[in-house]
């Protein structure tokens, strides 16, 4: 289990370091206006909603992993919050922070 827990912090840490860089404040863009027209400011709000977008998935899949870790100091990691059946190893290998199993997710 030291190992699954190393491997819960390094995607912890991951995910914290990309949120960080979403919420970096965006680079002055100058006077860039909003119009009709297809430009640079319709670009940069383009860029921003895809990365609020990208932002809120990325809390999700960071509570999801602070959710296993939990459940590894609880002893209950592999059992699905849900359902409360084991979870597939198959999943648990592809996604080694799943707290539900593939029915329930």
């Amino acid at each position: 289990m030291t190992d699954l827990l190393t491997d819960l912090r390094t995607k912890r840490d991951q995910v914290n370091a990309e949120l960080a860089q979403l919420t970096e404040r965006p680079p002055d863009t100058g006077g860039i206006s909003f119009g009709k027209r297809v430009g640079d400011g319709t670009s940069i709000a383009v860029e921003r909603i895809t990365q609020v977008a990208a932002h809120d998935g990325l809390q999700v899949l960071l509570a999801e992993v602070e959710r296993a870790a939990a459940k590894v100091d609880d002893g209950t990691y592999g059992v699905c919050d849900s359902c409360g059946e084991p979870i597939p190893p198959g999943r648990l290998e592809a996604r080694f922070w799943s707290t539900h199993c593939v029915d329930c997710a």
